[in-house]
């Protein structure tokens, strides 16, 4: 049976078969028979490579950060999490500087403490979802990366313009339209990160998608 370690666009924590191709954590959320007792633990989300210098870990084990897996970097961003400092250095450090100058209200310099993003990404992916957040009637100016839903079961990953039914499994065209208005899933710091010109990590499913058409 699957292990309930698989994330969502929803930042939802759910058992599926398929693999991810990243790793992460945020705490430890698990009790001692493997039973999922918080969505979190702290505001210290991230984003880490499979394989790190040659590191093994037991999954799950009790009392330490529960592994999680994401189909891709922007599933993982749409969920909240952001890249490691230690074993995606480059990855922060692009991801950080970007963030800074799309938020400087909220970095207050050039270059954030990762604890400073953490707490500012915080209440946006687990702000209350109302009413209000269904405001977007396009995608159009959407930058690549972003993820929404029109229906909060569905969600979809914009590319080029054009949205991507997302899958444990990785991406696909979907068979209607999107129905508007939607609603964003990425934080809108991030966003505005992406739209500064960070490059989210997309699965080639998304890519083999377009090719099929």
């Amino acid at each position: 049976m699957p292990r309930q370690n698989r994330v969502t666009p929803f930042s939802s924590i759910v058992a599926v078969s398929a693999r991810g191709t990243l790793t992460g954590n945020r705490g430890c959320l698990y009790d001692d028979r493997q039973n999922i007792r918080r969505p979190f633990q702290g505001t210290r989300w991230i984003i880490c490579l499979l394989e790190f210098k040659g590191r093994k870990r037991n999954l799950m084990t009790p009392g330490q950060y529960t592994e999680l897996f994401f189909l891709d970097e922007a599933t993982a961003l749409a969920a909240g999490h952001r890249p490691c400092a230690e074993c995606q250095r480059e990855r922060f450090t692009r991801f950080r500087d970007l963030w800074a100058t799309a938020n400087p209200e909220s970095a207050g310099t050039s270059r954030p403490a990762a604890t400073v993003m953490d707490l500012a990404i915080h209440p946006e992916r687990t702000a209350t979802i109302n009413h209000a957040s269904w405001s977007y009637l396009s995608i159009e100016n959407m930058p690549d990366g972003v993820f929404v839903t029109d229906d909060d079961r569905t969600a979809y990953l914009i590319l080029a313009g054009q949205h991507l039914r997302w899958g444990p499994s990785g991406y696909e065209r979907p068979p209607t339209r999107l129905e508007y208005p939607v609603r964003i899933l990425t934080p809108a710091s991030v966003v505005r990160t992406l739209a500064a010109g960070y490059s989210a990590g997309i699965h080639d499913s998304a890519f083999e998608a377009f090719g099929g058409n």
